[in-house]
């Protein structure tokens, strides 16, 4: 059996993002490869080793009790992250004299990116694939790297496959000086969850009772780390403009929250706004469907589960085409050679959400078709089998070829 060493900074069952995500739901659809890991441990309470459906993960770094999101931000847990990149090689080395890896597998180039390369630099024998996940801007993660910055160009350049979530990503690659061959293979959702139909009235109970929906109310909601990239502002500012009836829930927490809450009281709109922290997986699709718009206004995204969940789940999509973005979400006016999925609008602009809120309210047959389009894009292009058998059949393979 084949043997893949994967670098993440973090894994199940806490701390986990999209990239986690993607890497479970792919592995255990593999099963003919045995994945290890190297990752941060951060809890004291989490095994040093353990085995998590198809990956045995093996955690590394500073540890407390019990550590919340936000102690993760402060001494000494704060040092995880840069401690990981040379921790994680370390770790890999004598993991690699146990195991005899095949391949090796970097989730992101920052932070990962460097133990990968230093890992390949002593054994350039084992093929390495990197995949770019990275939401933030792209100059941003190279400032931040800019104090190994010959460790984080090896991570593109000593790479032999490079896949990423989305052509904007690809591009990056490319800049990056890597060469070889380069697969765009996105991250998918759980189309049928999301996509489950309920009874009419248990979405209007739940409107009415969980999200206090008045009659003829219509309901924006966005699923979203409270972060500048994700330009939640933006959305309380277009409710200047937009009439009374229009509200905003918002679920997520993050630095920002404050911030967009003191906004709210500056902008008189602390009636219309509605903060109701985190969601759990499991209640999202239900809460999505008793709303009426999903919105995000993105400032840069890698590539954007949270808009495809949306879609499956039925709602009218706003967003900018900012990053992997502009890869699903095609408006009828920029992309009039495409089936329209959503209304775009550019990024850091209230008034064009707020036109495009009024649009969606003013045509629910156009609406409808738009919706009907975007869901069929989410079930048939997005779906968690098909993104693994390209995983296996288009990299994997590739991969142990060279």
């Amino acid at each position: 059996m084949r043997k893949v060493l994967i670098f993440s900074l973090a894994y199940f069952p806490k701390h986990v993002g999209g990239a986690e995500v993607s890497i479970k739901e792919i592995t255990d659809r593999i099963p003919d490869i045995e994945f290890h890991m190297v990752t941060l441990r951060f809890d004291s309470g989490l095994a040093k080793e353990e085995k998590i459906g198809n990956v045995i993960v093996h955690r590394v770094g500073i540890t407390t009790k019990n550590p919340s999101m936000a102690d993760l931000k402060r001494f000494p847990l704060n040092l995880n992250k840069p401690l990981f990149q040379f921790l994680a090689a370390g770790e890999a080395f004598k993991l690699h004299r146990r195991h005899k890896f095949d391949a090796i597998w970097a989730m992101m180039a920052h932070s990962c990116g460097v133990p990968a390369a230093i890992f390949k630099w002593k054994h350039h024998q084992v093929p390495y694939l990197l995949t770019l996940q990275e939401g933030d801007p792209t100059d941003y993660i190279e400032k931040k790297m800019l104090p190994l910055w010959p460790l984080f160009s090896r991570a593109f350049t000593s790479a032999d496959f490079v896949q990423t979530i989305s052509a904007f990503l690809g591009k990056w690659a490319r800049t990056r000086h890597f060469k070889g061959p380069l697969e765009v293979i996105p991250n998918a959702v759980n189309a049928a969850h999301f996509g489950h139909e309920y009874p009419i009235e248990e979405v209007a109970a739940v409107a009415r009772e969980e999200l206090h929906k008045k009659s003829g109310e219509v309901l924006l909601v966005t699923t979203s780390r409270l972060v500048p990239k994700n330009g939640i502002d933006d959305i309380i500012k277009a409710l200047q403009f937009l009439p009374e009836s229009v509200r905003f829930v918002v679920f997520g927490t993050g630095p920002e929250e404050a911030m967009l809450k003191e906004l709210v009281m500056r902008c008189h709109l602390n009636t219309r706004v509605d903060f109701r922290g985190q969601i759990g997986h499991a209640e999202m699709p239900l809460i999505l469907q008793a709303c009426d718009i999903f919105i995000r206004p993105s400032r840069s995204e890698g590539m954007g589960n949270s808009f495809v969940e949306a879609m499956a789940a039925g709602l009218p999509v706003i967003a900018t085409q900012e990053g992997g973005l502009s890869d699903f979400l095609f408006d009828q006016k920029r992309n009039p050679d495409k089936p329209t999925t959503g209304w775009a609008v550019d990024k850091n602009s209230p008034e064009q959400i707020a036109e495009a809120v009024k649009d969606i309210i003013a045509d629910p047959e156009k609406v409808s078709r738009v919706v009907a389009t975007a869901k069929k894009m989410a079930f048939e292009k997005y779906d968690w089998d098909i993104i693994a058998r390209d995983m296996r059949e288009k990299v994997f393979a590739a991969l142990f070829r060279t």
